[in-house]
């Protein structure tokens, strides 16, 4: 018998389960594909770093000095190209852009492979961190233009934990290579980074849809002076943002040091708590993204990430002079801490970057936020070996101070 009942009345198949796997990727296409593009970046990235400074002294022979000294130029030339990069994107799209730094980079650090002089070694390096800088610049003005206004915060903390997924992967990767030790083995890990870079590029091109500029946006971006710079709002957001982003290279440089030479905590601590820090990160850098609607909510969630950050600075300081066990307690705890930290300041800072740039202007604006953050992971290395180690607690309290006060200030800056 045929059913008279309304339309409205009929029962809808409820939609239909996903699987575990499919849960844990978004909805939106267009994340997907970034995830997709993100994962292979950080696996090839976490093979380079790992490994570019052990190939160029151990197998090239370069003198350490002299390898510190390249990157560290490299790192100014890298801080040098987030604004021009900003730009470009703002007059010819973020995507064109961004192909051709990854194009770029892809040739160069291919290219490391056959460096036989520190000169060339030189130049090449100051060329793949213009790429790298300037393309991080650009991915920020990318997310703002392909990802929904609402889903902007949440799209790049889900990247994040991609981020890390990928660089835990291409970190064990890095691994086996150092195990192995052979000079075709660390030529094959290097010459899979570049792969990356090139795959990304093609992958940018061909998934990621993108909206041409106009010849009017293109004409308003080329003409006059860099909204960015000129906003002295944005710029001090900058200042803050940097300030709280010397926890990263707290947690790469100045918990190595300060475990080894300064606490009786196993050694083994300084990966643990990397490990920690990256599992954290990945499990909570989405959730962290809640209540960061509003600029004030914001800038309030900044706050609370770097007041924990500041807390992490503490507990690490007290781990000296404590029996092993203890040490090993405390060294946990504050690798914990700055790890929450870590998830609300970076859900603030990308909620403020977005709302508080100009319409038409998020190249200009993130190229200018990333510069800062490139600045302060460039001079934080100096920071932590000679203030925060060199003076134990006093110079952790420093440092837990600093991190507080660039909280306050967040909260006061958007306030006002």
């Amino acid at each position: 018998m045929t059913s008279t009942a309304p339309a409205a009345d009929r029962a809808v198949p409820p939609p239909p389960a996903r699987s575990r796997p499919a849960r844990l990727l978004p909805e939106d296409p267009v994340l997907r594909r970034l995830s997709a593009i993100t994962l292979v970046n950080t696996v090839g990235n976490g093979l380079g770093m790992t490994l570019g400074v052990v190939y160029f002294t151990r197998v090239m022979g370069f003198g350490v000095g002299a390898v510190g000294l390249v990157l560290t130029l490299a790192g100014a030339c890298g801080v040098a190209a987030g604004v021009p990069a900003g730009r470009l994107s703002d007059r010819y799209g973020p995507r064109p852009v961004l192909v051709v730094l990854l194009a770029a980079q892809a040739v160069c650090a291919a290219a490391y492979v056959l460096v036989d002089r520190l000169a060339v070694f030189a130049v090449l390096a100051c060329l793949v961190a213009v790429a790298d800088r300037g393309g991080s610049a650009v991915r920020g003005a990318l997310f703002a233009e392909v990802l929904p206004v609402d889903g902007r915060v949440a799209g790049r903390a889900y990247l994040r934990s991609v981020t890390n997924t990928g660089l835990a992967v291409g970190t064990l990767g890095a691994a086996a290579v150092l195990q192995l030790d052979t000079r075709g083995a660390y030529l094959t890990a290097l010459l899979a980074d570049a792969a990356s870079f090139g795959v990304i590029a093609v992958l940018y091109l061909l998934l990621v849809p993108s909206t041409p500029r106009t010849p009017e946006q293109a004409a308003r971006s080329a003409g006059g002076p860099n909204p960015a710079l000129r906003d002295r709002a944005f710029l001090a957001l900058t200042g803050l943002n940097a300030v709280v982003s010397l926890q990263f290279v707290m947690i790469e440089v100045g918990l190595p040091l300060w475990v080894v030479r300064d606490t009786d905590a196993p050694r083994w601590m300084v990966a643990g708590g990397l490990l920690v820090n990256t599992a954290l990160v990945i499990a909570l850098q989405v959730r962290a993204t809640r209540g960061t609607e509003r600029p004030r909510a914001a800038a309030l969630v900044f706050r609370r990430g770097a007041l924990l950050v500041a807390a992490s600075c503490l507990v690490l300081g007290l781990a000296a002079g404590l029996p092993g066990w203890a040490a090993a307690l405390l060294v946990a705890g504050g690798v914990a801490c700055q790890a929450l930290g870590e998830v609300y300041s970076q859900a603030g800072a990308w909620a403020l970057g977005y709302d508080l740039a100009r319409d038409g202007a998020h190249g200009a604006y993130q190229g200018v936020l990333n510069t800062g953050t490139s600045g302060a992971l460039m001079l934080g290395p100096v920071l932590m070996t000679s203030v925060v180690v060199a003076h134990g607690l006093l110079g952790w309290a420093l440092l837990a101070a600093l991190f507080a006060a660039a909280g306050w200030g967040m909260t006061a800056l958007v306030r006002s």
